[in-house]
């Protein structure tokens, strides 16, 4: 990474809007155990819409997260567990070891 780059993020309100549509609509369907795989995908998704810029915002290269449902499925399931164990309160702890293994997985793609 060039000194004096910056992060910029390209994640849309709209795409924001959708991504909440469609997850409630799954948390419905699901009665509620889509909610594990949530966080997920509601940290992945600005990461992905995120890019290096110099000083004159030019884009050098994007961050790319790679995680796969199989990795997401195992975590969330052992959370899940841990939740049910635990009343709910495993949950507040599971959106930060989320972002962790989230930040952990991404890379950057050079442009």
């Amino acid at each position: 990474m060039v000194v004096g780059s910056n992060l910029k993020c390209e994640f849309s309100l709209s795409e924001a809007i959708g991504q909440l549509i469609i997850w409630i609509l799954l948390a419905i369907i699901t009665f509620g155990l889509a909610l594990f795989v949530l966080p997920y995908y509601f940290v992945k998704a600005p990461i992905n819409r995120t890019f290096v810029v110099d000083r004159d915002g030019t884009k050098l290269a994007r961050l790319n997260v790679e995680v796969s449902f199989s990795d997401i499925l195992g975590h969330a399931l052992v959370w899940l567990l841990l939740t049910i164990v635990t009343f709910g309160l495993a949950y507040l702890v599971y959106w930060p070891a989320v972002i962790k293994r989230v930040l952990n997985a991404s890379k950057m793609v050079e442009l």
